[in-house]
């Protein structure tokens, strides 16, 4: 029996909570630690735990904790996370894995020396959908991909930003680039690696009370000369959210569409409706996940402590996806196409560098400390 604990009582922390008591014969929450200690005691009463609410999660670090859920705001997760490593625990810290490269790389390396997992939310790769559009592009069935389009389209109000540590380049990060984004550009990269380079503008269109963008296009180039574009956003109404991959020979997505062309005498597209079966056929016959989301990757976690294996997504896995955003924000606070990858040596490389760097849109005009319980939206399950 695992002894679990989580860092941070904020909406997130719900999908953790639930998440963990499915598998309550391997697991159980035995505190939950917030600055704020009556919310971490309302989710413990809420949830009928037997764990205990602390103020200082440093006062955790001496107890037998197997697993660490970190659902902290991300200018705090480095220093969570390697206290945690260093005291032996393992770590699943949720997304983005930090606010700065260099923040990942000092995580990488605790996980390295301490040889604890360390993993990092990406909930969206255990859906059911990407887990079998995955299985799609590596059976090449659809050729070379010479295309990809990600859309993250979300919708925030105005007030989404007073909360206390969102909207400034210090304590959030970025806007919808690193918060929201970050779940598909992570799915992108796990199907067809990183880019090359990078191009990017970005822009606040609604909401003058937060520093960082709330809109952003991203134009990458990736080795063999595909190319892509991913588009993050709080400003779409409806919340559609896409992946489209075009391959030499068809075209597959997330929500789910199959469509392949031959070539006319003309050169006009004729379909090829054989391909299209055998694409539609390979897609159905893959299994659906027993469980999904953020429950699918805690599954995955739980087995990795429990086997002293592999997490699907690791500390890396991280990294690779906060040097994309990066690399957007430098690209479309300079006005420069940034190539990739980025080291120490470049000016985006710490969380200073960055602030020092990245364009800010507007002043931070209101804080609040917390928001009264309401809804959240989780994303698109790519069902439909």
């Amino acid at each position: 029996m695992l002894n679990v604990a989580i860092i941070g009582a904020g909406a997130i922390a719900e999908a953790h909570i639930a998440s963990y008591l499915k598998f309550s014969e391997r697991c159980r929450i035995v505190a939950i630690s917030d600055i704020y200690p009556d919310k971490a005691k309302a989710l413990i009463d809420k949830h009928g735990l037997d764990a205990k609410a602390v103020a200082r999660y440093e006062d955790l670090r001496n107890e037998s904790i197997d697993l660490v859920s970190v659902c902290t705001p991300p200018y705090t997760h480095a220093d969570i996370a390697i206290s945690f490593l260093e005291a032996g625990s393992n770590v699943l810290v949720e997304k983005p894995m930090a606010s700065s490269l260099q923040e990942c790389d000092a995580m990488n390396e605790a996980a390295k020396r301490t040889g604890k997992l360390l993993s990092v939310v990406a909930q969206n790769r255990f859906l059911s959908p990407l887990m079998k559009l995955k299985a799609v592009l590596d059976s090449k069935l659809m050729g070379d991909i010479l295309h990809v389009q990600v859309d993250s389209h979300w919708w925030r109000g105005y007030c989404y930003y007073d909360l206390w540590w969102r909207g400034t380049w210090e304590k959030e990060g970025g806007g919808p680039t690193l918060n929201h984004a970050v779940h598909h550009i992570d799915a992108m990269l796990w199907m067809m690696g990183s880019p090359t380079s990078v191009r990017a503008v970005m822009s606040n269109v609604a909401h003058d009370n937060a520093e960082v963008e709330d809109l952003s296009i991203g134009l990458l180039r990736f080795a063999g000369g595909a190319l892509g574009q991913v588009t993050s956003s709080v400003v779409h109404h409806g919340e559609e959210q896409q992946l489209i991959f075009q391959g030499t020979k068809a075209r597959v997505s997330a929500p789910w569409k199959v469509k392949a062309s031959n070539s006319g005498p003309n050169g006009f597209p004729v379909p090829n409706a054989e391909l299209e079966q055998s694409l539609q056929t390979l897609y159905d016959g893959l299994p659906t996940l027993a469980h999904e989301g953020h429950a699918g990757q805690i599954d995955d976690v739980l087995r990795a402590v429990e086997t002293g294996g592999t997490p699907l997504i690791d500390g890396l896995s991280g990294r690779n996806t906060l040097e994309l955003i990066t690399a957007i924000y430098k690209s479309a606070s300079t006005g420069n196409e940034v190539a990739l990858p980025l080291g120490p040596e470049d000016s985006f490389y710490t969380r200073e560098g960055i602030m020092a760097g990245a364009t800010r849109f507007y002043e931070k005009k209101n804080s609040v400390e917390s928001f009264a319980d309401g809804s959240i939206t989780m994303g698109s399950g790519f069902n439909s």
